[in-house]
Order: structure tokens, then sequence, then C-alpha cells
């Protein structure tokens, strides 16, 4: 039973791809269940918690930001780790006790408490592993159970969990999970067939614009200080599920004219559109920045979140492998020679290509299935 919660994809994104490749392993005797957290909570629990993360980080990131910061306060996590748990715990307790689930995969820090509860209050002898789906900086809440079992994605938190006070023994370190897509590389051959098939011409320069689920944060301003520039290349917005920056970009497409944009909603060919790019303007979430980079493609980082996302920023820079421009008006300048300094360009891919990022997902789902 994997539990997940719908507050952005980062938790969501890695749950769906262990899943899948569980059940190619062991289509015949293996059944794996992924579950919604909120799917049986009250109607009020399920807007404070998914829509409240979502205007947070969208629209005053400032609030999130500053909650990330007071729940480091130990107390302040433990708060809330105890007030969502007694509004969640019923139905995931359901869920629990009526599938009896052999293993337990926990996808998001809000659930490890009432699943914890759950099988201490009716002794059950089910296996739990936590996913910590922050590579780098972790919200403090996924470290309050100190004897979890965990499975991380860097050396870098593996050491502050030791720092926590968790064992060294309950913490496995795994390359980042992806879809298995990502693992794939795509032929020349195969990138022209979807430029084609795309509308895209066939030696054009593409600058893709894509933030996640949600959408590109600032994604109109962006967009529009690329057409004002009319940039020497063809350009890309995923706008995700956000219908307001779809019909702003579609009309920003009107307003100037621009036969060589095209503006998409909430896609499953996200990793057809990367390969076929040549430079990602993108936020820092796990998913997104993992994806441009084991890809191979140069992202241009123009937003994260303090301080969820700042060792996912830290990490593409400090490895010389992305550009982190906040400034949306510089944006283009930069875009620019990315796109005409070859010498420039080469330099950040061949580090890109160096750091060699490999997909986690074979490894985890391995660990997973022979977890006792």
């Amino acid at each position: 039973m994997f539990f997940y919660l719908k507050t952005g994809g980062g938790h969501l994104a890695p749950a769906k791809a262990v899943a899948e490749k569980i059940r190619s392993k062991r289509k015949s005797n293996t059944e794996i269940l992924l579950v919604d957290g909120l799917s049986e909570s009250k109607s009020f629990v399920k807007k404070i918690i998914e829509d409240g993360y979502k205007n947070s980080v969208n629209k005053a990131v400032w609030t999130f930001e500053f909650l990330y910061a007071v729940h480091k306060i130990t107390l302040v996590s433990k708060l809330t780790a105890t007030l969502v748990s007694y509004f969640i715990k019923p139905g995931i307790e359901k869920y629990i006790l009526q599938i009896n689930p052999k293993k337990i995969v926990v996808f998001h820090f809000f659930l490890i408490k009432p699943v914890f509860e759950i099988i201490e209050k009716h002794n059950l002898d089910i296996p739990v592993i936590t996913v910590v789906t922050d590579p780098f900086t972790a919200h403090p809440i996924w470290f309050l159970e100190k004897g979890q079992n965990y499975i991380v994605f860097s050396d870098l938190l593996r050491e502050k969990c030791i720092e926590r006070g968790i064992k060294g023994d309950n913490l496995k370190v795994f390359p980042f999970v992806l879809d298995n897509k990502f693992s794939r590389k795509i032929a020349e051959t195969e990138k022209l067939k979807i430029r084609r098939n795309l509308g895209f011409e066939a030696d054009s320069k593409i600058i893709l614009i894509m933030g996640g689920g949600d959408g590109m944060p600032h994604g109109k301003r962006i967009l529009k200080n690329l057409l004002i520039e009319n940039m020497d290349a063809e350009i890309a917005i995923v706008c995700g599920k956000s219908n307001k920056l779809y019909n702003q970009s579609r009309k920003l497409k009107e307003k100037y004219g621009m036969e060589n944009l095209k503006v998409y909603g909430f896609i499953d060919f996200i990793h057809s559109l990367i390969n076929i790019s040549d430079v990602v303007i993108t936020k820092c979430g796990a998913s997104t920045f993992m994806e441009v980079l084991m890809i191979g493609k140069v992202p241009v980082i123009n937003n994260y979140i303090w301080e969820q996302e700042k060792g996912n920023m830290e990490f593409v820079c400090r490895n010389n492998m992305g550009i982190l421009e906040r400034d949306i008006r510089s944006l283009p300048g930069v875009l620019q020679r990315l796109l005409t300094d070859n010498e420039f360009y080469n330099s950040i891919s061949t580090n890109i290509k160096n750091a060699s990022i490999r997909n986690g997902v074979g490894q985890v789902s391995d660990y997973i299935l022979n977890f006792q």
C-alpha cells in the first residue's frame, strides 16, 4: 500500500513510478494500491492541505516559506503533525484495516504519524518504509519518528538525518526516482519525428517553459518577456492544471502573432518535449529539475521555494549544470547566450553528462519488494 498526498507532483510522481516498475516485475503475485491519504477526509481538510499548498506556493510563496521556517521548531512540527493526524487518521485506518497490506510505503510526511499510530493501536505486524521525496532539503516533519526505515535520495540528506539522531542502519540511499521512461535516450531520428508531429521545425532551437503540474510561477511574465524580445527560437509553455496560465498564454500568442509559440495544458508527453528542447526554464521542484537533468538538457532556474527547494537549486548551481536567474527581465539575455554561444552551452551540457545522473526507480522497487 503506497500512501501519498496531492500536494504538488513531487510526492505522487515517485509513488507512481515505483508502483509501475514493481507491477512490471511482479505482475502475477504483487498488487500495489496507490492511496490518497486524504481520499476519506472531510472536504474542508482536503481544501486546507491541498489548496493551501497550491495557493501558497503559486500566489503567496512567502507564507509557505514562513511556515517551513517555523516548523524547524520541533514543538511546532509535533503540534502540526498531531493536528493533521487527528483529521486524516480515520480514513487511513479504514484502508489499512480493510486491506491488511503486507507492506506500507509512505510518500508524504503528514502520513507518517497516522500510519504508525494505527499500526501501534491495532498491534499490526506491517513493515513501513518512508520515502523522503525531497532529495537535499527535507521538511522537519519527515524526521519526528526516529525509528523509521527511510529511503533518501542523497548522501547529503543521509548525513543530515544522522545529525538528527537517526541511525545509519535505518537509512538507505538510492538515486532519485523518476518514471522509467526518463532512463531511455531518444534517438535523433525519433526526435525529428516528435518535432514534426508536434509542429516544430526540424532544425530550430526550442525553449521550453515548464514548472510542474500546477504550471510555472510567473509564467505569464516570463513568456511575455521572451515574446517581446522576439527570440530566434521556437517556444513551448506547459501550463499544467493552471487554466489561468493557459488562457493568458493563448492571449499573448494572439496579441504578438507568434506562430512559433506552442501552448500546452496538462500533458502526458513532457518526456518528449524535454528531449527535443535545448533549454528549459523551470522551477526547482525535485521531480521537475531531475527530469531535465536526466535527459541531459540545460535548466534555467527562475524560481525555487526557500528552503524546501533550496538544496535542489544549490545542487544544480554548485555543479555548474544549469543557471539560476530570478530576474525575469534578464532571462532573454541568458537564453540568448545559451543558444548562440556553443562553447558556453556545451560546457554546461558536459557537466550534466559527467554527473552521470541515474534513475533509481529499479533499485528502489527492488528494495521495497525484498524489504522484511
